[in-house]
């Protein structure tokens, strides 16, 4: 029985948020990644893009694996393995530090996801189990730029940062924060002092702050379209790589 799910501008458009270019684009990264080679095993009962539709649909629609399965018309065992195995393939790869770095503005959030995994999360803020994600983003492009691997809900964004190896892509490079990132060597906002308030042009800094900053919150917003990362139920490295899949797919909406 065939699957009610194929690679036509329809349904892809319909199920990841993608046009068909930007899904052929991630077709192609994936296959340039050697997403099409040997699995260790019997050939793949899917062409590889179905399979790359799959991981997509599982990343926008955070459907189980029983759910999908139907859909596909594949076994649950099927859906699991697809996605084990082009989950990294589908990785964002972290932008290179631009050649004049003087002209260009990046912006620096932590956002809170949370997970099932008991590994890499945290009670948190959020009141639920938790992972805080770092992202970097261009304040002109509104691309992403680089994420972090997962850290504890409960931890400070200060803290996460320093921990992150983000800061090595920021050489050279202007980085906005929010009043979290204190001491870290970002533009943060003016802070208030007992008994002395804020200058005039300093309320005008904190607010221009403010309005460029919330480019960073209106990517996570778009990121967040895809349900993964509403309620990741991934173990181990899979909350990781979906985050850098969902930014990839992120971008090329952006940009393709």
């Amino acid at each position: 029985m065939a699957g009610v799910l194929r690679v036509d501008p329809l349904w892809v458009e319909t199920f990841t948020g993608l046009r068909m270019r930007q899904f052929e684009g991630l077709l192609r990264v994936v296959r340039e990644r050697g997403g099409n080679g040997p699995g260790g095993g019997r050939p793949w009962c899917l062409p590889l893009a179905d399979r790359v539709l799959l991981v997509a649909v599982y990343y926008r629609t955070n459907l189980t694996m029983r759910q999908l399965a139907p859909l596909f018309a594949v076994s649950p065992a099927t859906v699991c393995r697809v996605i084990q195995r082009l989950r990294p393939l589908l990785a964002l790869e972290p932008i290179s530090r631009p050649a004049d770095p003087t002209d260009r503005l990046w912006i620096v959030d932590g956002t809170l996801i949370p997970v099932r995994d008991r590994k890499i999360g945290a009670s948190s803020r959020n009141y639920r189990f938790s992972a805080n994600v770092q992202v970097i983003i261009d304040a002109d492009t509104r691309l992403v730029v680089a994420t972090a691997r997962p850290a504890p809900g409960n931890r400070a964004d200060a803290q996460v940062w320093r921990n992150s190896g983000l800061a090595r892509h920021c050489d050279g490079v202007t980085v906005l924060g929010d009043g979290a990132y204190i001491n870290t060597g970002l533009v943060v906002p003016h802070r208030k002092r007992p008994g002395r308030p804020l200058l005039a042009g300093e309320e005008e800094d904190n607010a221009e702050h403010r309005r460029v900053r919330a480019r960073v919150e209106h990517a996570f917003a778009r990121m967040k379209n895809y349900k993964i990362l509403r309620d990741c139920r991934q173990r181990g490295d899979g909350l990781h790589h979906a985050v850098q899949a969902v930014a990839h797919m992120h971008n090329l909406a952006l940009t393709a």
